[in-house]
């Protein structure tokens, strides 16, 4: 049989027939599977994939589904014979296939050939051509699909361009203007393609429209993204106005990279799609590490450092977005310093530790490692400092910011970083890094209880980022405005708690396209939980929240709010110490509460002893997202509860 998802889902028997797949259930569960590359999916996985809310009975409508595929599948397979497509493997489910046998496997084969060998680009060719729209084009709801959508489409793009790479090269290709020129409109923020259409108008004796296109491209760049062409682009257009021999074969930058233009173009171009937020946000990471690994393909060792640290996006979160990818940059920066050694350039070396510092958020680090990183923050800006470079400054102080985060009770430090961020940048016309500066004083001051100094800051950044253009900012504001509302929630005459949460969830809905699963996860039912503290209200205790990382403070008392106590004992005993990171003080309170709560003497004064130093500061408003009311309301309870004696009829 045959199997095509790159478009709707369908299937084909051995004589060509199409299958009946039954219904938009059965053909998605045949469609995760296809995606998962002849891997099990667990039973659970499916489920979970196939209903963001699962019904009662959802295990055994996915079993349902599996048979009816299978009965379509393998009609004519004998009755107790096990099935050899859509087989059971373990606690879920597998599809046996040869790749052939399924469109996007050849794809995906064909474009890894190719990368590997010129020779490929007739099957790369021939890959390309089965394409009738969007990958797993009939499921658009499903979370996995979108994902893969979202991979596919990219690899599409690389296989054009690397497919008309290879036959320009070849001093072939005169015939795919029109192909490329249809490319560039639909895609007109890739640059390497703008080279290949103009490459390919220069092989067809279109010289003046070749040096048209390049002259569109440096328009489109500067004007939509405010990036000057790069090298490449630069010298192609030399080449072309001095008709050079160069571009009769001009050879590959370098090879199996998704840019064709160089991964310093990449990386540049990565770090403007990644201001813009929602999905540039993900493609400029993939972009990214891809241009990070082809630098180090080369050898060149300044080229790696460059394209490493070329990426100074200001961050403002403390857990990273994709910590898997973090720690692979962060590795990669790791073994360019040291292959650069001290005597490097002061230059490149402090980018490279600003990056580790960046990237080494303080919530997805302990010990050495979180050492390591707050080493790299304070060399990477004394080294900025001494260079007297204003933009390496701002970068190395983001770091300094990020590893901040260390123990609770550091807002007012963490103000005079962002004062010095904002009076450098605008000094210098750093505008990024501006916003970046008031955000952090935005939070600093919700920390410390300064709504009106938090307001003026939040207004600030949004001024910015509408001359700028970065819709992310009002996305972290609007959580601001809806903390604000929360505060003010507890005064007479202020909002209620319905319209704080209401705004709460209004900001959440926002979050939801931003980009940044890092932030959002977990984070509503946190803050709905710091406004029933903050009314003196029992946690929430709907069973549909994801609490996502914060689930293990946020468990004791949720299970309290079921009346629970002995598992509420069970789990604040199980609760690690918060991490550090925005929401520490947060995470400390909830224990503290708890502790009180079931009266845990012993973890009530690691509690009390934790919040001293942030005594004069509010409980997750250093995230300038959330708050649960001032922090010594909690700490002076931990510690009024340590210094009593046990009591015997404690919840």
């Amino acid at each position: 049989m045959r199997i095509d998802v790159l478009g709707a889902v369908r299937a084909w028997d051995d004589d060509g027939r199409p299958i009946g797949l039954g219904g938009p259930r059965h053909r998605e569960v045949l469609a995760r599977l296809v995606a998962a590359e002849g891997r099990m999916v667990t039973a659970d996985a499916l489920v979970d994939d196939l209903w963001p809310e699962p019904p009662a009975r959802a295990l055994g409508a996915l079993r349902t589904f599996v048979a009816a595929l299978r009965r379509a599948i393998e009609p004519d397979r004998p009755p107790r014979t096990p099935p050899r497509v859509l087989v059971t493997e373990g606690t879920g489910y597998a599809l046996r296939l040869p790749r052939q046998a399924v469109d996007v496997h050849r794809f995906e084969d064909a474009l890894a050939t190719a990368r590997r060998s010129p020779e490929g680009v007739t099957a790369l060719g021939e890959a390309l051509s089965p394409w009738r729209g969007p990958a797993y084009a009939d499921l658009p709801d499903a979370a996995w699909a979108q994902r893969e959508r979202t991979r596919l489409e990219e690899l599409r793009l690389q296989a054009v361009e690397l497919r008309a790479g290879i036959l320009l090269d070849d001093g072939q290709g005169c015939d795919l203007v029109a192909e490329l020129g249809a490319h560039v409109a639909e895609h007109p923020w890739r640059e390497p393609a703008w080279g290949l259409l103009a490459r390919a108008l220069y092989r067809a004796g279109r010289q003046a429209d070749a040096l048209a296109t390049l002259r569109r491209a440096r328009t489109m760049l500067v004007e939509q993204l405010g990036l000057d062409p790069g090298t490449a682009l630069r010298r192609l257009e030399t080449d072309i106005l001095n008709r050079s021999t160069s571009l009769e074969a001009a050879p590959r930058v370098w090879p199996g990279a998704d840019v064709r233009l160089g991964p310093r173009t990449t990386v540049d171009l990565a770090r403007t799609l990644a201001l813009a937020g929602s999905d540039a946000l993900v493609l400029s990471r993939r972009n990214r590490l891809a241009a990070i690994e082809a630098a180090e393909r080369t050898g060149d060792i300044a080229l790696t450092a460059r394209v490493i640290g070329a990426y100074d996006v200001p961050a403002i979160w403390s857990r990273a977005d994709d910590p898997e990818q973090s720690r692979a940059v962060v590795s990669a920066a790791e073994r360019t310093l040291t292959a650069l050694g001290p005597s490097g350039p002061a230059d490149l070396r402090a980018r490279l530790l600003a990056t580790i510092a960046v990237e080494s958020r303080t919530a997805d680090t302990r010990g050495a490692a979180a050492r390591n990183a707050r080493r790299a923050a304070h060399q990477a800006e004394a080294l900025a400092r001494e260079l007297g470079d204003p933009a390496l400054l701002a970068f190395a102080l983001n770091g300094v910011f990020l590893q901040s985060f260390a123990r609770p009770g550091l807002a007012r430090e963490r103000d005079e970083i962002g004062a010095e961020l904002v009076s450098l940048a605008t000094r210098h016309a750093l505008p990024t890094f501006a916003i970046l500066g008031r955000l952090v004083r935005m939070q600093s001051a919700s920390a410390r209880g300064d709504l009106t100094g938090g307001a003026a800051h939040a207004t600030a950044a949004e001024e910015l980022a509408a001359v700028h253009e970065s819709p992310l900012v009002s996305v972290l504001t609007r959580w601001f405005w809806a903390r604000v509302t929360a505060a003010r929630s507890t005064e007479a005459g202020g909002p209620t708690a319905a319209a704080a949460a209401a705004a709460y969830r209004a900001a959440d809905d926002a979050l939801r396209t931003g980009g940044m699963p890092g932030l959002r996860h977990g984070l509503l039912p946190l803050a709905l939980l710091g406004l029933r503290l903050l009314h003196d209200r029992p946690a929430p205790t709907d069973p549909q929240y994801d609490w996502g990382p914060h689930l293990p403070w946020a468990a004791p008392l949720v299970l309290l709010a079921r009346n629970r106590p002995e598992e509420a004992r069970t789990a604040l005993a199980a609760a690690p110490e918060p991490p550090p990171g925005h929401l520490q003080e947060a995470l400390w309170c909830l224990t503290a509460r708890a502790a009180v709560r079931l009266g845990d003497r012993e973890t009530a004064v690691r509690a009390a002893t934790a919040l001293r130093a942030a005594r004069d500061e509010e409980a997750g408003a250093a995230s300038g997202l959330l708050t649960l009311g001032p922090v010594e309301r909690y700490r002076a309870e931990a510690e009024a509860c340590a210094a009593t004696a046990p009591a015997a009829d404690a919840v």
